[in-house]
């Protein structure tokens, strides 16, 4: 039975995280054993690195899952090692993102095989969620970033009266979310009694859904209508809510009229969030939208060595160029690339080498362009005649749902998105619809050998798009 409950974990962390954070981190991980009357899950890692990086990174979504399969609410999830006691877990706040670093203790913590500040634990001390290693002095500028960086650090002379709201968009892994508690932490330096909330847009859906259902909703609008800075990471995720996009407009209204600064992150510019109401939309583009694109390669090598250096290490520059060169997704890949060849180097006790960098990497396939949702949508507007706005409008022309289904069917066999991405990206579908979706392609192309066919040219197109 535990294995069971285990394996439904691993499946449904697929789909929330992708197929990467699972096979990286959780595959190696055992549940051992639970105390239904305490409440407690006991689960082993086979080293500290993987122990220190879940706790991190994942235990909101250990707490979220394991609980619902185990019929327990508020559990507590304790790593028991073999060389010492059981040590209890602390309760995180959730949704932290693999790139994110930490601090236990106000100290840099490191693990016992890896020095790196990336895998200490946020401190939710500094106030407002707000993760104080995330700082103007740790973001590497480049070309690709450079606006966004000198209008954020703008914002932190001037909170309220200059570029408000502040709306920063680009793919994922490339440092909005490090921006957004930049300007937290510079504000807090300035005025340690300014009142700063750093918020996860599906946090704050999750939040005003339990206010409704406990009659808090005062106590929800008084929260966030008395802080003088929000900070609203990923706001395409309150797409389709219109109750949530309701309260959330009068929330910025209330702000915004009191002269308190306003910043979000998205994944695409105003104008192209579906599932948006029109009046809020028009809010979110009224003050200065900037953008962050995939970083060259200088950028890249010098984000590189200034992580490694933050984590103790000299990288050469043979090891950084080659790093750079073979991942060329986003900043989140290019770290993990990096902490995976220093945590082999350090469990192994050699030294980083060109050689040993290029073994440890030696899966991962460069690609000139790396194959994203929007690489996806222009490859399949070479055979249907729909755009990316068609796909994400509420319209069901049964040609156009297809087409949808085919695009989602693409995203997730192509990427290593979760369902809940691939159904945000395309104008916030929930999950069962996009399960639905690869269901009823993977049927189509086992009974239709043309369509088979065709599905394999549009993939073929999409890789030639990507080169």
């Amino acid at each position: 039975m535990i294995s069971n409950i285990w394996e439904q974990f691993l499946t449904i962390a697929r789909e929330e995280a992708g197929s990467r954070v699972v096979e990286t981190w959780f595959k190696a991980v055992v549940l051992q054993h639970w105390d239904a009357i305490e409440k407690v899950v006991y689960l082993k890692a086979p080293n500290a690195f993987v122990q220190k990086w879940i706790y991190a990174n994942y235990m909101q979504l250990l707490h979220t899952h394991l609980g619902r399969l185990l019929n327990m609410n508020n559990i507590r999830i304790i790593f028991a090692d073999d060389a010492q006691e059981p040590q209890a877990e602390t309760p995180v706040e959730p949704r932290y993102k693999a790139a994110e670093v930490a601090v236990v203790d106000d100290k840099i913590a490191t693990s016992a095989h890896v020095n790196s500040t990336a895998l200490v634990k946020p401190s939710l001390q500094h106030g407002g969620h707000i993760n104080r290693t995330y700082s103007f002095d740790t973001f590497v500028i480049g070309p690709s970033n450079s606006l966004s960086y000198a209008a954020s650090h703008a914002v932190t002379e001037r909170p309220g009266s200059l570029y408000n709201p502040l709306f920063i968009y680009g793919g994922s892994g490339l440092g909005k979310t490090h921006l957004l508690h930049a300007i937290g932490n510079e504000i807090k330096t300035k005025n340690k009694n300014a009142v700063i909330l750093y918020q996860t847009a599906d946090r704050f859906v999750t939040e005003f859904i339990n206010a409704i259902r406990f009659n808090k909703i005062h106590k929800f609008q008084k929260k966030y209508q008395s802080v003088d800075v929000l900070l609203i990471d990923d706001i395409q995720f309150i797409a389709n809510k219109e109750q949530t996009q309701e309260a959330f407009f009068h929330i910025f209204n209330a702000l915004y009229e009191a002269h308190k600064q306003i910043v979000f992150s998205s994944d695409v510019i105003p104008s192209s969030l579906g599932g948006m109401a029109e009046r809020l939309r028009s809010r979110l583009a009224g003050g200065l939208v900037t953008d962050i694109h995939v970083p060259r390669l200088e950028t890249k090598i010098a984000i590189l060595k200034k992580k490694a250096e933050l984590s103790g290490t000299m990288l050469d520059d043979d090891v950084a160029n080659f790093i750079a060169s073979r991942v060329t997704s986003n900043i989140r890949e290019l770290e993990g690339a990096l902490i995976r060849v220093m945590a082999f180097a350090s469990l192994t006790n050699k030294t980083i080498t060109l050689e040993l960098t290029q073994r440890v990497l030696s899966h991962t396939t460069p690609q000139a362009v790396p194959i994203d949702f929007n690489r996806i949508i222009e490859g399949l507007r070479k055979h249907y005649d729909y755009n990316l706005q068609d796909m994400r409008s509420k319209n069901r022309n049964k040609e156009l749902a297809f087409v949808r289904q085919v695009a989602m069917y693409l995203m997730k066999k192509m990427t290593d998105k979760s369902l809940r991405d691939i159904g945000h990206f395309l104008g916030g579908r929930n999950h069962a619809t996009v399960m639905h979706a690869l269901y009823k392609i993977e049927s189509c192309l086992e009974r239709d050998p043309d369509f088979l066919h065709k599905i394999k040219r549009i993939e073929s197109d999409i890789k030639e798009v990507s080169r």
